[in-house]
């Protein structure tokens, strides 16, 4: 297993040589339940809505195991950045990862771009007529033809635009350099908005805005705060205009030499903790904004009705580009699915 102090960057011979060593453990564990340790890396802080998932997960299941499955969490890409964590997984370096959806578009499933659809949703409820549905359960499964199990989705909630002048407006972001993560649709709202768009890792980004590598960038307050942008970035500007949230995936190899006990005991916990990371993303969003306020180093800007309306129609190509992209039987089944109902929701 690599250290976790070790650089987030990897190549494809050291994720093989990670991989290969992973061999012996699997077949242990296969042979012998007594004892299971499940490697869960990801890439941001422990106090965001996605570490403290992780942590709830990692409680409930040494609880319920009896301290025989080890959940060992390696947070703020310790072991594995953004643009390697899914490899990784591939390779069985690691067990389980929670990426952003966007990720999964660049390994050959841009249907998970839909999620970054901008001004797409209005509230987390609208979320939750994908991820709770059929087309949620679509996309999860797809994703067993590159041998990886889809286990569930989390929040972390809506982004906001933050730079060092105030982004209200598609005149504002003409010239800036955008940190974007890895998606056409992301890159192209920034595009559309008058920007240019930089991809680059979550993990490199406060350093490329103290820097001056890129300008500005898009993130839930939640990361704005606990990755300390707001010492590096004069202006937050509450736009709303994006989703950000994730999927737990697994190794398939590491998945299957579970038995079918210790995957139910993984999963019932695993669903827990992300009822439990979905009931906190807005709160942790709203202490985050109130700390930022606290700290009196960033100006929070509010947009009004029109403001946000000429935003909106800026960005609206991007949703007939995707559209081309990925073929209109997706785009209705996200129509569809934005159009049901869920059980004790409006």
């Amino acid at each position: 297993m690599t250290s976790p102090t070790a650089s987030p960057g990897i190549t494809r011979r050291q994720c093989l040589q990670g991989a290969a060593a992973s061999l012996l453990p699997l077949t242990a564990k296969s042979a012998a339940t007594d004892h299971i340790t499940l490697r869960f890396s990801h890439v941001v802080a422990e106090e965001t809505p996605k570490g403290l998932a992780a942590k709830h997960f990692k409680t409930l299941v040494e609880l319920r195991s009896a301290g025989r499955i080890d959940v060992q969490l390696f947070p703020n890409a310790q072991l594995y950045g953004d643009h390697n964590e899914i490899q990784a997984l591939q390779l069985g370096a690691v067990d389980m990862v929670a990426p952003s959806l966007s990720k999964f578009g660049r390994i050959g499933f841009p249907e998970f771009e839909l999620f970054d659809l901008p001004f797409l949703f209005n509230k987390l409820s609208d979320v939750r007529r994908i991820t709770q549905g059929p087309l949620g359960q679509r996309l999860l499964n797809g994703l067993r033809r590159q041998g990886l199990v889809g286990l569930g989705y989390f929040d972390n909630g809506f982004k906001q635009m933050s730079a060092n002048r105030p982004l209200l407006q598609p005149a504002d972001f003409a010239g800036l350099r955008m940190r974007v993560q890895a998606s056409q649709v992301i890159a192209a709202q920034m595009r559309a908005l008058g920007a240019q768009p930089v991809n680059l890792p979550f993990s490199e980004t406060r350093r490329a805005l103290a820097t001056g590598v890129v300008d500005g960038t898009e993130n839930p307050v939640s990361n704005f705060w606990t990755q300390r942008m707001h010492e590096v970035q004069s202006d937050l500007s509450l736009t709303d205009h994006g989703y950000l949230g994730y999927a737990v995936v697994s190794n398939q190899r590491f998945w299957l030499s579970l038995s079918v006990a210790d995957r139910s005991l993984l999963d019932q916990a695993l669903q827990e903790a992300l009822a439990y990371g979905n009931t906190i993303a807005d709160s942790q969003n709203d202490n985050a904004l109130l700390a930022l306020s606290a700290a009196g180093t960033t100006h929070v800007h509010s947009l009004n009705a029109s403001q946000r309306a000429r935003l909106r129609q800026a960005v609206e190509p991007v949703h007939s580009a995707l559209t081309k992209r990925i073929g209109e039987s997706w785009m209705q089944a996200l129509q569809d699915a934005l159009a049901r109902s869920i059980p004790g929701k409006p």
